[in-house]
């Protein structure tokens, strides 16, 4: 009696392990289903597990307002995979597409954290691992840490969009490796040739574009702006009589720049015990915006996270006699265990 009573509690035993373990395979198998998307309104085309949750909001960087879009799969305690499409971030004058990437890189880091599981979002942190072109657009790749996550992401700018393809905490590199190499874009199109302007041509549509096909135009941030990619009161090109506006004034110089920045990054660094000082030589331009970067001094292996943090500071615009004018100056920065 008392042999058949233990053969009956360990059958038993052995059917609620059974049941258990055909939830665990249950709930592993939540993500055995993907699904190839391409939203509508996006460039890009992407597998990635089943059903993955999307927001689409505005949300506010220095003095802009910026389209976000976010396309999330979790899950509880296991990887984090997930596209953020940003948009609004607009070439001004001079600044150059690198300036332009790394000013969404940093917006990035404002808007992503708080979507994923964390404990503190306030460490985020992306160390470039590789640059290298994606279908003609610009792209780099990052080592990312988000509070207790960490991961892999890919960047790539387009004309009109940023994307960010982040993921973490995944343990399965095949699973990893299927998701960030399915991401797709169309290849890159060569930028319509210029068209010089003339009496009786418009100034502002001189390529025959229309509103819905041309890239993010080049705004003055004084400028008002509505829907993505519209302008009121924008400075035109030339003047009433079809000539070129002057050109701007030579830059004053402005000696060490640290103090005047209204925003100014810390320099980002693999390696936590990197020290030293390294100097930056910068042009600000009319609008406050640095639109050249270049190490003059300091330990090498640290010249390219400073001139990458230069490039993302932003300054008043100066004036001189009522005039804005460009500044030349320096930023020190002081690499301590800390960064």
């Amino acid at each position: 009696m008392h042999f058949r009573r233990l053969h009956w509690a360990l059958a038993i035993v052995l059917l609620a392990a059974f049941a258990v373990s055909g939830q665990v395979q249950k709930s592993a198998g939540d993500w055995a289903e993907w699904e190839t998307i391409s939203p509508e309104g996006e460039e890009f085309t992407v597998s990635m597990p089943k059903n993955p949750t999307t927001e689409t909001t505005k949300f506010p960087y220095h003095k802009m307002e910026l389209n976000a879009r976010s396309y999330l799969a979790t899950k509880a305690g296991g990887p984090v995979f997930a596209i953020v499409s940003l948009s609004g971030i607009k070439s001004v004058g001079s600044v150059s597409d690198f300036a332009r990437f790394n000013s969404y890189v940093d917006a990035f880091k404002d808007y992503f954290p708080p979507k994923v599981r964390t404990k503190d979002t306030a460490l985020t942190k992306l160390v470039l691992v590789s640059s290298r072109p994606f279908h003609g657009h610009t792209g780099r790749s990052y080592k990312v840490t988000i509070g207790e996550l960490t991961g892999t992401a890919h960047a790539f700018a387009t004309k009109k969009r940023f994307y960010m393809i982040v993921s973490l905490n995944s343990k399965d590199e095949e699973m990893q490796e299927k998701f960030l190499s399915s991401f797709v874009l169309p290849d890159r199109q060569p930028d319509p040739p210029k068209v010089a302007a003339n009496a009786d041509q418009p100034a502002n549509n001189q390529s025959g574009q229309t509103a819905e096909n041309q890239p993010e135009k080049t705004l003055d941030p004084n400028t008002t702006t509505g829907a993505e990619g519209n302008t009121e009161n924008a400075t035109p090109a030339v003047n009433n009589e079809g000539r070129k506006q002057p050109e701007g004034k030579k830059p004053i110089n402005g000696g060490m720049l640290n103090g005047k920045a209204i925003y100014l990054p810390q320099p980002e660094v693999a390696a936590a015990e990197a020290t030293g000082v390294v100097l930056v030589q910068i042009l600000v331009d009319e609008n406050g915006s640095v639109i050249e970067a270049k190490a003059i001094s300091g330990p090498q292996h640290l010249q390219a996270a400073a001139v990458n943090a230069a490039r993302l500071a932003r300054f008043s615009p100066t004036t001189l006699m009522g005039e804005p004018v460009k500044v030349a100056g320096t930023l020190s920065f002081n690499f301590t265990r800390s960064n």
